[in-house]
């Protein structure tokens, strides 16, 4: 079913209004790109069924939504300013610059010239100034990630809310990287957007939290219409881990371009809680965990049993809203021939995903009836907070049928000239394209069932 190309989901999600190119008329900005009128639509229901899936489900997480600026203290305690970057490599002869792991048998990617430098650290977080005056001295980072965010925070959610172990803070939210080489449509940008869980557990109890989480997220995934089929476990080699991390599973996702990571879980001991956190050695925590004289904060929580402070353990499931965006739109796209001769593109997308619930269609443009009619059944719906439902007033609707196949609206509903006689309607199945008429005071319980199924 999926893409055979990227160029395929490029096309449609320019001409369909889900992605554009940022800044397109003035050339563009690579590695920036926009979401579109169907686009943000199907953006904020993955972010919905994230949430709905973290915090909603479940008693022991809760949600936070940080600031994008870090104060640099942040980024230097938790590692970043000295491990977060990529080997760089230039050509001397076409002056491209590119990630080292990208060359292969030390030739240009772009001119095949083998005059390159040496590999070199790049750091990957972008840097701004605060305040009015541009010294060098008062500046701030554009988060690298979600995650940093949540453990400063930690005290004051577990303050609160009066949480025990285990529990999770959850986020969505911006992240800025500033990637050598951008690529791939929306898979590696520099602006991009996180789903991200810091689940806090018991130090000992952690292998068993971080499998589950594993389980967890693939089912999650399939949910949404990403099979176990397409996806593959990775277990990140010991000398590949992150400098917090003491195993990760990466979620690899069969994308146009190859196989890459969708999602990672990792079990981050309790590197990141130590790191900020003041008078370690009377918590004894783990002696791996940074010192920090910056931080005035116990980063820890009190065992109701023992009254002994605890710095947890965390697992962490972190997943990119772009990447899952790409992955969506991949698994649901078909091309197929119909018996006609003719061909129809399709996204199979799982109606709760949907960026439209349900196009109204009046079969005449211009009869005040029947466009009355259905603006009254749109409005009905609309009220039923299941997501955007539109009136689709062309008058053409084998066209109309069309363009919502293609855009992955489930259901599209007739109103016809036997509307206004016996008050149904008939309703039109994206997937196999059947129709059946349906009374209109019972397609509200009708699309329900069908945008919950």
């Amino acid at each position: 079913m999926t893409a055979k190309t990227m160029d395929e989901l490029v096309a449609l999600c320019k001409r369909r209004g889900f992605i554009f190119q940022s800044g397109e008329i003035y050339g563009g900005l690579q590695g920036m790109y926009d979401y579109g009128p169907l686009g943000v639509e199907l953006k904020n229901n993955l972010k919905r069924a994230w949430w709905n899936a973290m915090v909603y489900e479940n008693d022991n997480i809760e949600g936070l939504d940080a600031a994008i600026l870090s104060n640099p203290l942040v980024l230097k305690h938790s590692g970043h300013e000295d491990t977060f970057s990529d080997p760089m490599v230039d050509c001397k002869s076409c002056q491209a610059r590119w990630r080292a792991d990208l060359v292969e048998d030390s030739k240009c990617p772009a001119c095949k010239s083998t005059d390159l430098t040496d590999p070199r650290p790049f750091n990957l977080m972008f840097k701004t100034s605060v305040g009015p005056v541009d010294d060098g001295k008062s500046f701030a980072y554009l988060r690298p990630e979600t995650a940093q965010q949540i453990f400063t925070n930690f005290k004051n959610v577990v303050d609160s809310t009066a949480k025990s172990l285990p529990f999770g803070i959850a986020q969505i939210g911006k992240a800025f990287r500033n990637e050598i080489t951008p690529r791939n449509f929306i898979f590696r940008v520099r602006e991009f957007e996180q789903m991200e869980l810091e689940f806090f557990v018991v130090p000992g109890t952690d292998e068993e939290w971080h499998n589950k989480w594993v389980k967890s997220r693939v089912n999650w995934w399939e949910d949404q219409g990403v099979p176990e089929s397409s996806l593959e476990l990775y277990e990140v080699p010991g000398d590949e881990l992150a400098h917090y991390s003491k195993r990760t599973v990466d979620i690899m996702y069969k994308f146009p371009h190859g196989v890459e990571e969708l999602e990672g879980i990792a079990n981050r001991t309790d590197f990141d809680l130590g790191s900020h956190t003041k008078n370690q050695d009377e918590l004894e925590i783990s002696a791996d965990v940074m010192p920090n004289k910056a931080s005035n904060s116990k980063l820890a929580i009190q065992d109701i049993e023992t009254k002994k402070w605890v710095v947890p353990y965390v697992i962490e499931p972190s997943a990119g809203v772009d990447r899952g965006i790409l992955a969506i739109l991949n698994e649901s796209y078909e091309v197929q021939e119909l018996d006609s001769g003719k061909e129809r593109t399709v996204l199979h997308l799982k109606p709760h995903l949907s960026p439209i619930k349900a196009a109204v269609i009046p079969l005449k443009k211009n009869n005040e009836d029947l466009v009355k009619t259905a603006s009254d059944l749109k409005k009905a719906l609309q009220k039923l907070n299941l997501g955007r439902v539109v009136l689709e007033n062309s008058g053409n609707i084998g066209k109309s049928y069309r363009r919502h196949d293609e855009i992955g609206t489930p259901l599209c509903i007739t109103i016809d000239f036997d509307t206004l006689e016996d008050g149904s309607a008939t309703i039109r199945d994206r997937d196999s394209m059947k129709q059946e008429r349906v009374s209109l005071d019972l397609i509200p319980e009708y699309l329900t069932k069908v945008i919950n199924s």
